[in-house]
């Protein structure tokens, strides 16, 4: 791309800076409701909401309130819902049979939210850990995370939440070669219709403390994710796992976390221009919130800052603990 810039004082940047009008006329990237993805914590009950400590104004949710919340983020604009459950204790098990049950409560709740919110869209996580005694997305078996056998329960899993009526699915696990199993199983199952958003470049990161505190999995994980998850300093191999998923029938592909790694996010979409999104996790959360609180960061300033970051990073949506007040600020 040609850059011709008069020399000053014919070329003054601040001409198109001196209104909002004029800024608004050659912004380069916008924010919407439509790029928003709420992820929402699910628990059993009913009538009942339990807050998330180390995620200040996250809680979860029984369904009957995740329900009536999805209604409200509807009228706000939002169009997908992502869910994952809290596991009781007494489910959580090496075989991890609950994941595919289809009456747990993930399942439970996609078919509530496609009955009495069908504007809805509904994103599933895919992976073994809420349900794992090891809290590991995979089998472990004298302490190795085995591949191939999770694969064949990932299959399974995401089946149910498809049999479910979920819109999105969300393999989430870093297994090789799940992308491809879970397409297969879709396709022949008369699934056709059913998306799945990759969670193609996952990092193993210190940024996820607070979700698996909300999911329940930190007190049960044995070890490290490091032998699954991609090791932070790479950014070549996120590419070509990214390509790799596309290949075996990913229709969106997601980078996690996202401001750590809004290189890769464009990384991936000037080398693909495939659908791409970010997750802002629950560990950017947290900082943000937990600087708010204190009143060390504007509010609602940050909140659109930081996700407007993605947009301009080439991402086309955004997973966020924000969608909610994002909304409301768009609004």
């Amino acid at each position: 791309m040609a850059n011709i810039t008069a020399p000053y004082p014919a070329s003054r940047f601040r001409r198109m800076r001196q209104s909002p009008t004029l800024r608004a006329l050659q912004r380069e990237n916008t924010l919407t409701t439509d790029d928003l993805i709420w992820p929402v914590f699910i628990r059993e009950g009913e009538n009942a909401v339990t807050p998330i400590t180390s995620m200040p104004g996250v809680e979860r949710q029984t369904i009957d309130i995740l329900v009536r919340n999805a209604a409200k983020a509807a009228q706000l604009g939002i169009r997908v819902i992502c869910l994952f459950p809290y596991i009781e204790q007494s489910l959580k098990t090496e075989d991890c049979a609950d994941a595919w049950n289809p009456d747990n409560l993930a399942n439970r709740a996609i078919r509530a939210l496609k009955a009495e919110v069908p504007e809805i869209a509904v994103m599933t996580d895919v992976a073994l850990d809420p349900y794992n005694i090891n809290g590991h997305d995979g089998f472990v078996v004298d302490g190795e995370i085995l591949n191939d056998e999770t694969v064949a329960a990932l299959v399974k899993m995401a089946l149910a939440q498809a049999d479910a009526g979920a819109d999105i699915i969300g393999p989430s696990d870093m297994m090789d070669g799940r992308i491809g199993a879970i397409r297969t199983a879709l396709e022949s199952a008369g699934h056709q219709k059913t998306c799945i958003m990759s969670y193609a470049a996952k990092y193993a990161s210190a940024f996820y403390g607070p979700f698996r505190d909300a999911v329940g999995a930190s007190g049960a994980l044995k070890g490290d994710k490091n032998t699954y998850q991609m090791d932070p300093a790479n950014g070549d191999e996120a590419i070509r796992l990214v390509g790799r998923d596309l290949a075996e029938g990913a229709d969106l592909v997601m980078v996690k976390p996202g401001m750590p790694y809004l290189d890769i996010c464009r990384r991936v979409k000037d080398t693909y221009g495939a659908p791409t999104y970010a997750y802002q996790v629950s560990g950017e959360y947290a900082m943000l919130r937990g600087a708010i609180d204190q009143g060390w960061l504007d509010r609602d300033k940050v909140i659109l800052e930081s996700l407007l970051g993605f947009k301009r990073a080439g991402c086309d949506g955004i997973l966020t603990y924000f969608a909610l007040d994002a909304a409301r600020l768009l609004a």
